[in-house]
């Protein structure tokens, strides 16, 4: 991506997204099972990839992560620092990078896809990159074992991020992807 050019319209969306997956990092809840909440920030992951691609998604997951590492609260339940990205929820923050490239990249390459396809691919393209990230960090950082790691990293947050999924999806089918991709 060499020579690459953002406009201004392409640094907005991209800040835009980084604010809106630290603000959607505020809905969360802790399990009493688990050592990673559930938390709205991998809708901002989808819609960041649906809506700005696969390089501006990627570009505005830097942006997030690099807000909760200069000390801002984005991360989820208000956290922040360094030592959020080594800990037991940071691989599903690093997963936010490639998840929202993932689907970015999916979408961009079946876009003449119907509405099941797309569906498909949002799901297995970008939400399953952020579980692997994340259950490997939780298995190396908590010791668990990967039958463990899925059961208390993964099973817990499908039921959530199917509606986000679902979310996704109806703003993929009200035309809001192409305005919003246009740089009028």
């Amino acid at each position: 991506m060499s020579g690459y050019k953002l406009s201004i319209h392409d640094l907005t969306r991209i800040a835009f997204f980084a604010a809106l997956t630290g603000i959607l990092a505020y809905i969360s809840f802790p399990l009493p099972f688990s050592p990673v909440p559930v938390s709205g920030q991998t809708l901002g992951v989808m819609l960041a990839g649906l809506l700005l691609g696969s390089y501006r998604g990627f570009l505005s997951q830097i942006a997030y992560i690099l807000l909760g590492v200069i000390g801002l609260p984005v991360f989820a339940g208000g956290s922040s620092g360094i030592g959020s990205l080594f800990g037991p929820s940071g691989g599903y923050i690093w997963g936010f990078l490639f998840g929202a490239y993932i689907i970015g990249r999916l979408f961009e390459s079946f876009n003449n896809s119907n509405y099941i396809v797309k569906f498909f691919f949002l799901v297995t393209g970008g939400i399953v990159v952020v579980y692997l990230f994340g259950i490997t960090q939780l298995i190396i950082v908590t010791k668990m074992s990967l039958t463990e790691a899925i059961v208390s990293g993964m099973l817990p947050f499908l039921p959530g991020d199917l509606f986000k999924i679902f979310i996704v999806t109806l703003i993929s089918q009200k035309g809001l992807i192409s305005a919003f991709r246009t740089n009028r």
